[in-house]
């Protein structure tokens, strides 16, 4: 959930995941005119995938959510895993300061960002009757203040613990979640950042690890983490980042 087109980092993840011989299913966000635009990109992104379905869902609706997942098990009588890499805040509260961030937009971020974490984890937990694996993406500006990334932050951060909280209430149904923490890719979604391109570029200056980060790198964590060779993990927050975030404060790259 969460391909928009084919520089998502969902639309890697989803091809990593092919090549490891993932059967999968898609959803996208319908279009308020009808006019299918946001089908036919998703359609054109994972055209090589041999898609199951490709089929809508508006995760700030609970009727959709519902109607979605009951097409999921009409395709599928069960499923090993979800990825969850939604995210949205209205361009004005993002790019505003936090301070300045309006109720609306903070509410409908939220609601967006995090709570469709926890509405589609509930509705797809009844199809994993065996235990199953849910992955969603969040950054380290839910961790640490990263200049530019404002509102979204305060989400990723409330993202984040919503993981530990899931990760407790699904552990019972043998159902892991964990967060996977990318650091600056280019995407759609990011050139809404204010800054995003001094963020990327200062990011891969100060890294300890000296290496371009791809979209790749987090698909293949991502096939790790819902395989059976992950068992044991289960609330954790995992970056894939090139070890920035193990350097000190300092080194916010928009210090």
């Amino acid at each position: 959930m969460g391909v928009a087109n084919n520089r998502s980092i969902a639309t890697s993840i989803a091809n990593v995941l092919h090549q490891q011989g993932a059967e999968l299913g898609f959803s996208y966000l319908p279009d308020s005119d009808g006019r299918d635009k946001m089908r036919q990109r998703v359609t054109k992104a994972v055209a090589q995938l041999d898609a199951k379905f490709i089929h809508s869902c508006d995760v700030s609706q609970d009727d959709d959510i519902e109607q979605f997942f009951s097409f999921v098990q009409q395709q599928w009588s069960k499923v090993d895993f979800l990825v969850h890499a939604i995210a949205y805040a209205p361009l004005d509260d993002l790019r505003c300061p936090t301070i300045e961030t309006s109720r609306a937009g903070f509410l409908e971020a939220i609601n967006i960002s995090v709570y469709s974490l926890i509405a589609v984890a509930n509705r797809v937990a009844k199809l994993m009757p065996d235990g199953g694996s849910i992955i969603t993406l969040t950054y380290y500006g839910g961790e640490k203040v990263v200049g530019g990334y404002n509102m979204m932050g305060v989400c990723k951060a409330a993202l984040d613990h919503s993981v530990r909280y899931l990760a407790h209430d699904l552990g019972q149904r043998q159902i892991r979640i964990n967060s996977l923490s990318p650091g600056p890719l280019r995407t759609l979604a990011s050139s809404a950042i204010a800054n995003f391109s001094q963020m990327q570029k200062a990011n891969a200056g100060v890294t300890p690890l000296k290496r371009p980060l791809t979209a790749d790198d987090v698909g293949h964590l991502t096939a790790f983490m819902v395989s059976d060779r992950s068992a044991a993990i289960s609330g954790e927050l995992i970056h894939v980042d090139n070890a920035f975030h193990v350097l000190a404060g300092g080194c916010n790259p928009l210090d």
